[in-house]
């Protein structure tokens, strides 16, 4: 009698987000790049497909991202993006409030993805993408630190469960839960932004902190100062030249 394989715990993970200086020449032609070459400024789909790469074959990741990652073309990221989910290995995605950490304000994703997509213990699930939406989820303990309830945490995992499970009875939720097709994400251009697909409003998020962005645009502001300044000069040197 063949032994049963044990169950494949999934891969859970918070990697740092929009790393800008990860890259080195020697990951040029690296084997994880399956999907493509990650931008050298940004590491969010070095990190995807890094996860994907040491996934069982019948293993499951979930992990946090920038939402940059839902809808960014710059540097090869929408070609990536869209490579996964041909590849149908993008199983649920998750639009997460603000305010979830300490350090940071901007609101994040859940991503997971996984390779058991065939029914093997799971609904088969080929050609649909779930799409969350739980920006309006969560309480605010302060102004700069919002919770996810109990029952927060529960309504979101049980859609997702529901989804998955051969036994669940799982239906679109109008404004927070659609399992979409591979042909309406593609009518999307491949962006997986879930406010596209569940019905509710898409919002533009700044996700810069108002301290950081004051100091940017100040440095901005200051640069434009010494380049006018320059400029004068460049001028009045000419002018003088020409005897004028």
């Amino acid at each position: 009698m063949s032994r049963l394989a044990a169950p494949v715990p999934p891969l859970l993970a918070n990697p740092p987000f929009n790393v800008s200086n990860w890259w080195d020449a020697k990951l040029e032609n690296d084997p994880r790049w399956e999907f493509g070459t990650p931008p050298t400024g940004n590491a969010n789909f070095a990190w995807v497909q890094h996860f994907l790469h040491h996934l069982a074959r019948n293993g499951t990741a979930g992990f946090v991202l920038a939402n940059g990652s839902l809808s960014s073309n710059s540097g090869g990221e929408g070609d990536i993006r869209r490579k996964l989910i041909e590849a149908e290995l993008v199983d649920c995605i998750v639009a997460m409030p603000d305010k979830l950490f300490f350090n940071t304000g901007i609101p994040v994703s859940l991503w997971f993805i996984s390779k058991d997509r065939h029914g093997n213990g799971h609904r088969k699930r080929l050609g649909e993408v779930l799409f969350i939406d739980a920006r309006k989820l969560g309480t605010m303990l302060s102004r700069r630190l919002r919770e996810l309830t109990d029952e927060d945490i529960t309504k979101i995992a049980s859609t997702y469960h529901s989804w998955r499970n051969p036994r669940g009875e799982y239906e679109d939720i109008p404004g927070f839960a659609k399992s979409a097709s591979l042909d309406d994400i593609k009518q999307h251009d491949f962006v997986l932004s879930p406010g596209r697909y569940v019905g509710a409003e898409e919002t533009v998020v700044d996700q810069e902190i108002v301290d950081e962005k004051i100091q940017r645009l100040k440095i901005e502001l200051f640069t434009e100062f010494d380049r006018g300044l320059q400029l004068e000069k460049q001028i009045r040197d000419r002018l003088g030249d020409l005897g004028v």
